[in-house]
């Protein structure tokens, strides 16, 4: 046991990337831990497609609350994080704790064949230890929206990197929504994961956005994965 703990630490300090030698396309070479994540069968991203997709009746329901988060630059990615589970999702009578929030760009899911500047990730884990991530894919606008300062997104506390918000602020009020079987997308790419991806395209501010990608990778999304014959649901409730 003590020897799998300590392969495991030494995974998590791996170096990874978005280009060269250490890029997604190499990911499964760097360690034990990213091959064993990379054999599972239906990765993530993918393009998603209303055609293609089965209509079902996938009711999600959100159960967040306003709490401070702590803001981590990790592993290339800017990352909001709670500090308990008191947010969740529920699904199939199963709940979901609220455990990460971070920022991809641009967008790693395809909605019909268009990629958007940019996807948050909403990341849940239940008891079990089972992952369901949401993801909530905006443009960049100067217009004004719900992110806009005018508007008070947050209570934004320079220099402390801890931000009271209410983790809904991210979601659209329609929820139609892609639902499918995929993988986390950043080492050690592990699966099954339980996907929720919104077909409405929401707004964020410029002026919001630069807040928290100061000092950001140009881009941090993983290229797109094949279907693999997988099943892909479209909720219209």
């Amino acid at each position: 046991m003590k020897e799998e703990c300590m392969k495991k630490i030494k995974n998590m300090d791996v170096e990874w990337s978005y280009t060269g030698n250490d890029g997604p396309e190499h990911w499964h070479t760097l360690c034990d831990w990213f091959a064993e994540g990379a054999k599972f069968a239906y990765q993530s991203p993918i393009a998603l497609e209303k055609e293609s997709a089965e209509t079902v009746n996938s009711q999600i329901t959100f159960h967040y609350k306003k709490e401070e988060f702590t803001e981590k630059e990790f592993k290339n990615t800017f990352h909001f994080v709670p500090p308990n589970t008191e947010s969740y999702v529920m699904f199939e009578n199963v709940a979901y704790h609220l455990t990460d929030i971070h920022f991809h760009m641009p967008s790693e899911h395809l909605l019909s064949g268009k990629q958007y500047p940019l996807e948050f990730h909403l990341v849940h884990m239940n008891d079990a230890g089972e992952n369901l991530v949401v993801g909530c894919l905006f443009t960049i606008t100067e217009e004004e929206n719900r992110f806009s300062e005018a508007n008070h997104p947050m209570d934004w506390e320079n220099g402390t990197h801890q931000q009271w918000f209410n983790p809904s602020i991210f979601l659209p009020e329609e929820r139609l929504h892609y639902h499918y079987v995929g993988s986390l997308t950043t080492p050690p790419t592990k699966g099954p994961v339980k996907w929720f991806v919104f077909d409405t395209i929401q707004k964020m501010d410029q002026a919001f956005l630069n807040k928290i990608k100061e000092g950001m990778l140009a881009f941090n999304n993983r290229p797109l994965q094949p279907l693999n014959g997988r099943k892909i649901y479209f909720s219209n409730d």
